[in-house]
C-alpha cells in the first residue's frame, strides 16, 4: 500500500467523522421526538400520514408489537414489488415496452429490495421498467433502510430505558427516519450526483452512431425469430457488425442517492457504479464512498448520546475503524501487487505491464486500483453490495477480504442500523466472555446480561452462518447449483460461498461468475436473504424490550468498564473470534486455496 493510498483513506476517513458527528446529533434528536427547526416544515406532511394510517403517535410499543408491526409491514412491501414487476408491462413509464419479470426473479428481487439486500440476478436496464424502478426498488431502498434504523433505535432504547416494557413505535420511527434523515439526506447526494454527470430523466433509449463499426457474432435465427441450433445442439453464431449503440436512459440519480446512503447497493444498470452514468467521476465515486458509511457511522455516536455516555459510541467506532484500516490496507496491497504469473511470463506485454502496476483486470480505468479496493472494503464491510469493479476478477487474497467482512456479519459500520446493532449484539457476547473469566455476573451499560439476553444473542450470530454453509453446500451437490458455475475448481466454490454470504448477510454483491438468474438460485438466496434478515431482527428486538424492563446497576469497583482500549480490543477478538470459527474451513476450500495455488504458481 503506497503513499497515495495512505492519504485517500486518511482523507476518507476524515471527512467521514467531520460530517457524522454534527449528522448523530440530528438524528438523536429526531428519534427522540424533537422537533428542530427544519422539522417545522415538514411536521404537516407527518401529522398527516399517521392520521391518514390511524396512527396513535404518542403510543409505545413492546417489543411484540413492534415486531409484528415491523413483519408485517415488510411483507406488504414484498407483495407491492412483486406485483409492480408482474404487472410491468401494461403500467404506465414503461418506454421500452419491458415485459413481466418472470415469477421467481421477480419474487427474489422483491424479498431482495425488502431485506435491504438488493441481490440482482438480472440486468437492470434490460429488464424493469422506470415506473418499477422509482415506485418498486426506490421506494424500498428507504423503506427498508428505515426499518434497520427503528430496528436499532429500539435496541438503544433498550439500553438506556429501565423498568420499562415499551421501546418506541415502530411507525413513527420509520416515518421520521425516512422524512427527516434520508429523504433530504438523498435530495442533497442526488443534486450532487448530477452535478458530476449522472443522468435523471424519463426519455425512451437513444441510439448513437458510432465512430467505429463493432464487429460481433450472434445466434442465427429463423424465420420465427428463434435461435439455429446446429448438430452439437449449441446455437449457430453468424458475424455481424453495427455502427448503432443504444444509450439506456433513466432516473438515476434519484435511486443512486438513497441506493449509497441506505446502503442498499442495487444498481439501475447491470455494471452497477462501474457504470459512467452511475458513476461518471472520481470525486462521485469518493461521494458514494462516504454515503455507504455515513449513516451507520453516525448511528455510532448516536448511541453514545441515547445511552447518556458519548465515551461507549467512540468505543464501538474505534472498533469499526480499526478493522476496516486493516481490512483495506490487505485489500490494496494484495491487488497492488497483482498476479506473479502474469507478470513472470512475458508473452503479453500488455499484461505484463498492467501486473507491473497491480491487477487492473476487471477495474474501471478512471478509478484505478485505490479507489476500487477502498470502494470494495466500504461496500462489503457495510450491507450496501454496490461495486464499481467485478469482484470475480480480484486476486484470491483480494477477494477473501470483501468475502470474509461479510461472514462477520457486516459489523464494521455496516448496513444503516443493522451494522451498529450487530456490532452490539457482538459487545454483549464479549462482555458475557469477561463476566466468565472474572466469576461476576456480566453487565453492559447498567444492565445484567443474562440467560434470556445469551439465547437471543445465540440466534442472531448463528443463523446467518448456519444459512451460508447449509445453502452452499446444498448447491454444490446438486446438478441445478453446479450448473450456474462459470469456473472450475476452488474458484467456482468461491463463487457460490460469496453469493450465499452476500445474500444471507443482505449485502447483495456478487463475484459475478455464477449465473444466479434460475429458478434454483433465485429461489435459494430469497430463503437465505428473508431469513438472514428478518430471524435476526426479531431476537433483537426480544433482547431490546427484556433490557428496557430492567433496572439499572450502579456502576461500583467490578464494573467491566465497556469505554475503553481493553474493551475495544476484548470485542474486535470476539468478532473475529466468531467469525474465524464459523467460517474457516469453507474459506480454506475457496480463496485460501486460490491463494496457494497462486503463489505455488498454479
Amino acid at each position: 500500500m503506497n503513499t497515495a493510498a495512505f492519504l485517500q483513506l486518511g482523507l476518507f476517513l476524515f471527512v467521514l467523522l467531520a460530517l457524522a458527528w454534527p449528522l448523530a446529533g440530528w438524528i438523536t434528536r429526531i428519534m427522540q421526538g424533537e422537533n428542530p427547526g427544519l422539522v417545522r416544515f415538514v411536521a404537516p406532511l407527518e401529522r398527516l400520514i399517521y392520521r391518514l394510517a390511524g396512527i396513535r403517535q404518542d403510543e409505545d410499543m413492546g417489543w411484540r408489537g413492534y415486531a409484528v408491526a415491523l413483519l408485517l409491514f415488510n411483507l406488504l412491501g414484498v407483495l407491492a414489488v412483486y406485483a409492480l414487476q408482474r404487472l410491468q408491462g401494461m403500467l404506465p413509464f414503461n418506454p421500452q415496452a419491458m415485459a413481466a419479470v418472470s415469477p421467481d426473479s421477480s419474487f427474489n428481487t422483491a424479498i431482495s429490495f425488502v431485506t435491504n439486500t438488493n441481490w440482482q440476478g438480472y440486468s437492470g436496464e434490460s429488464t424493469m421498467s422506470y415506473l418499477t424502478q422509482m415506485l418498486g426498488l426506490t421506494v424500498q431502498n428507504f423503506l427498508s433502510a428505515a426499518t434497520g434504523a427503528a430496528v436499532v433505535i429500539a435496541l438503544i432504547r433498550g439500553f438506556a430505558r429501565h423498568s420499562s416494557a415499551r421501546i418506541g413505535n415502530f411507525w413513527v420511527d420509520v416515518t421520521r427516519f425516512t422524512l427527516y434523515v434520508l429523504a433530504p439526506l438523498s435530495l442533497v447526494l442526488a443534486l450532487a450526483f448530477t452535478q458530476q454527470g449522472v443522468i435523471q430523466n424519463l426519455l425512451p433509449y437513444q441510439t448513437a452512431t458510432t465512430v467505429e463499426v463493432s464487429h460481433f457474432q450472434q445466434a442465427k435465427l429463423d424465420a420465427k425469430g428463434n435461435p439455429v441450433n446446429g448438430k452439437d445442439g449449441k446455437p449457430v453464431m453468424v458475424d455481424a457488425s453495427t455502427r448503432q449503440q443504444t444509450l439506456p436512459m433513466g432516473p438515476v440519480a434519484s435511486q443512486e442517492a438513497i441506493k449509497m446512503l441506505g446502503t442498499n447497493g442495487g444498481g439501475f444498470f447491470n455494471a452497477n457504479s462501474a457504470h459512467p452514468y452511475e458513476n461518471p467521476t472520481p470525486l462521485a465515486n469518493f461521494l458514494q464512498d462516504l454515503a455507504i458509511f455515513l449513516i451507520p457511522a453516525a448511528l455510532c455516536f448516536v448511541f453514545g448520546r441515547m445511552v447518556g455516555d458519548r465515551r461507549q459510541g467512540w468505543a464501538i467506532i474505534a472498533a469499526m475503524l480499526l478493522m476496516f484500516v486493516s481490512a483495506v490496507v490487505v485489500e490494496t496491497g494484495a491487488e497492488q501487487a497483482g498476479i506473479p504469473q502474469l507478470s513472470a511470463m512475458g508473452v503479453d506485454q500488455h499484461a505484463s505491464s498492467l501486473q507491473a502496476g497491480g491487477n487492473m483486470e476487471g477495474k474501471e480505468s478512471r478509478f484505478g486500483i485505490i479507489d476500487t479496493a477502498l470502494f470494495t472494503v466500504v461496500t462489503t464491510s457495510a450491507s450496501c453490495g454496490a461495486v464499481n469493479a467485478m469482484h470475480d476478477s480480484l486476486t484470491p487474497l483480494g477477494g477473501l477480504v470483501p468475502t470474509f467482512l461479510m461472514q462477520l456479519g457486516e459489523v464494521v459500520f455496516g448496513g444503516v442500523g443493522s451494522g451498529l446493532y450487530g456490532m452490539l449484539i457482538f459487545a454483549i457476547l464479549a462482555v458475557f466472555i469477561a463476566g466468565l473469566m472474572v466469576g461476576r455476573t456480566p453487565e453492559y451499560l447498567g444492565k445484567k446480561i443474562e440467560t434470556y439476553e445469551m439465547k437471543m444473542t445465540a440466534i442472531t450470530i448463528l443463523v446467518t452462518p448456519v444459512l451460508v454453509l447449509v445453502l452452499t453446500a446444498i448447491a454444490v451437490s446438486v446438478d441445478p447449483g453446479k450448473a450456474g458455475i462459470a469456473n472450475p475448481g476452488a474458484h467456482g466454490f468461491s463463487e457460490i460461498l460469496y453469493a450465499f454470504t452476500s445474500a444471507a448477510n443482505n449485502n447483495g454483491s456478487a463475484f459475478a461468475g455464477l449465473s444466479a438468474n434460475t429458478p434454483f438460485y433465485n429461489i435459494m438466496t430469497a430463503i437465505a436473504m428473508f431469513f438472514g434478515r428478518f430471524l435476526m431482527i426479531v431476537p433483537i428486538l426480544a433482547i431490546a424490550g427484556s433490557l428496557s424492563a430492567k433496572k439499572r446497576l450502579a456502576v461500583n469497583s467490578g464494573t467491566l468498564p465497556t469505554h475503553g482500549p481493553l474493551f475495544v480490543v476484548l470485542l474486535i477478538g470476539t468478532v473475529l473470534l466468531v467469525g474465524a470459527l464459523n467460517y474457516v474451513p469453507a474459506l480454506a476450500l475457496g480463496p485460501v486455496v486460490e491463494q496457494l495455488q497462486m503463489l505455488s504458481g498454479h
